[in-house]
Order: C-alpha cells, then structure tokens, then sequence
C-alpha cells in the first residue's frame, strides 16, 4: 500500500537508517526475517535501508517494538532514556506486540469477516487497549494488509520447504496444490482472509493494488514451475503464463464452493481431485499419463462351452 508523505520520517542524515541497521544487527536475523517481524514488505525495507525510501512512523513504531528500543532513540535522540526505577517492562508476547496484533486479527477475519471486527475486539483478544493497536497499525487498512502478508509469509515458508524437497516440477504442482485445497483450519483462515481481502479490493484503490501485487506473485510462482515441468519433459509445451492463469482461476472457483457451509457444498477432496484431473488433462504427456485399468470379464462357469 502506498504512504502518505505525511507519514514518513524525515532521515536527511541518514541516522534512522543507521539505528534501524544496529537493531536488525543485534537481532542477529536476515532482512526478510526483519521484514516478516515487523509485518512490513521485504522490499521496502530493502529500498528504506538503502535511502531511496524513508520509514513511516508506524513502521518505526514496530521496529523499536521487536528490537526492544525507544522509539525517540530510533527518531534521532542522542542517547536512549533510561527506563523509569519504579516501573517494570511490560511483558511481551512471543514473537512482539505487532505479530500478536496481526494473529489475532487473522483469526477474527476468518471467523466474523473484516468489516465485522473493530479495533477494540483486536485489542480484546490480545490483551490490550484500542490505543496499543492503533500506535502499531493507524488503519483498518493497514492492518488488512498485514494480515494478508502475515498469511502470505506464511504460505510461501510452506511452499518453499515443498518445493525443496520435490523430485520434478510435476511433484512441485502437486505440492501447491495441496497447500491450496482447504483442508486445515490454517489453510481455511487464510481462504477467508484472502475472500475478505478480494471484496475489500473491489472498492479501494489502494487495496486492489495490495491483492495485485499477492495476486501476480502467485501466478507467477506457478508459471515458473509449469515452465520448469515443460523443461524437464514432465508437462506437454503448453503456455506456462496461460496456464497458470487457468489453473488458478480454478483453484480459486472450487477453494470458493469448498469454503460454502452448505451442506451439499463441494468438499475439499472434490476440489482437490477436480485439480489434479486438470493436471493430468492438460499438463501431462499422454506416454505419462495412467493407463486405465483393462475391463474385467465374469468368469464363464464351470462346464460352460
């Protein structure tokens, strides 16, 4: 999502970055990891640490949040103040303040939906007040966006550790696939954080921008691995970009019927056996596809001719 000049913190002398850059280094992690601490776009942190984009305040906010700093000291103050004698740290939660944040409001998505949940349920569920929720994340749109990118980290953690592990690009498929079938309760509250963030983007501009940026990064995911299956003789030369379209737009169609509490509604074995007659129709040579089992004819009986 983009961000309002307003926002951003003014760092002429470059020593924002340069505290950022120190917590990051006593945290002893890699970037993404920062990123996906924080709840922040990997990217941005990368073009903010690198001075062609500047930090907003809420994303200073969470960064003094995870590294255990001041916020003053991060925004420039010449020493950090030392905590007060009478007063003890207030606990925090595994993972920080704005991870817990972003949890709950996936969960509370999936069960009432996005426009159901307000502020002070968050703050609710994470033991805390409307105001810690708001100095973390300013805007229902913000934390929709966390939310997404928070179920969105997670998926491609799942997806990579699968890919990893897979023989050829036809296995790799197989493995997306499974993830995208509903089955989990995870997978189900991500479903539903997605359909929420799809109703949510077809009226605000700065949403729809967010779902095209997951969106592209899904499909794109796909195309490579059908280009890597055409490569590697395990797919027929199909478009791999065309492709990807038409395999998630069905994957999409079905998780939407399976995610339907009707009772005669598709269940997730439907939908996942549905996909992989897609794969094998039109992915897969016909010298590799299962060959049908051979009629099966009734024993004559005894005596007969």
């Amino acid at each position: 999502m983009d961000d309002t000049p307003g926002d951003r913190v003014t760092d002429d002398s470059g020593d924002v970055t340069d505290r950022v850059r120190q917590v990051i280094g006593r945290l002893g992690c890699s970037h993404r990891e920062f990123a996906r601490r924080i709840v922040m776009d990997p990217s941005k942190l990368s073009r903010s640490l690198g001075g062609t984009r500047r930090f907003t305040l809420a994303e200073i906010v969470r960064i003094a949040d995870i590294g255990a700093v001041d916020t003053g000291w991060l925004l420039g103050a010449p020493a950090r103040p030392a905590p007060a004698a009478d007063r003890a740290p207030a606990a925090v939660p595994e993972g920080g303040r704005p991870l817990q944040i972003v949890r709950e409001t996936v969960r509370l998505i999936a069960e009432h939906g996005f426009h159901a949940v307000r502020v002070a349920d968050i703050a609710a569920a994470c033991g805390t007040s409307t105001a810690a929720v708001h100095y973390h994340f300013p805007g229902r749109d913000e934390l929709l966006e966390a939310a997404v990118r928070w179920c969105m980290d997670e998926d491609t953690e799942r997806r990579a550790a699968g890919l990893a592990e897979a023989p050829d690009a036809h296995a790799e498929l197989l493995h997306l696939i499974a993830l995208q079938t509903p089955r989990t309760a995870q997978q189900r509250r991500q479903w539903l954080v997605w359909l929420d963030l799809w109703a949510q983007a077809a009226r605000s501009t700065a949403v729809g921008r967010l779902h095209e940026h997951y969106y592209r990064q899904w499909r794109t995911t796909v195309a490579e691995v059908v280009r890597r299956g055409v490569d590697q003789g395990v797919f027929r030369a199909v478009d791999p970009e065309f492709t990807a379209l038409r395999l998630t737009a069905l994957i999409d169609g079905l998780a939407t019927q399976v995610l339907a509490t009707a009772p005669d509604s598709t269940g997730p074995d439907t939908m996942h056996t549905a996909l992989l007659a897609f794969v094998t129709s039109e992915l897969t040579p016909a010298d590799r596809r299962p060959r049908p089992a051979p009629p099966r004819h009734p024993t004559p009986p005894k005596g007969s001719p």
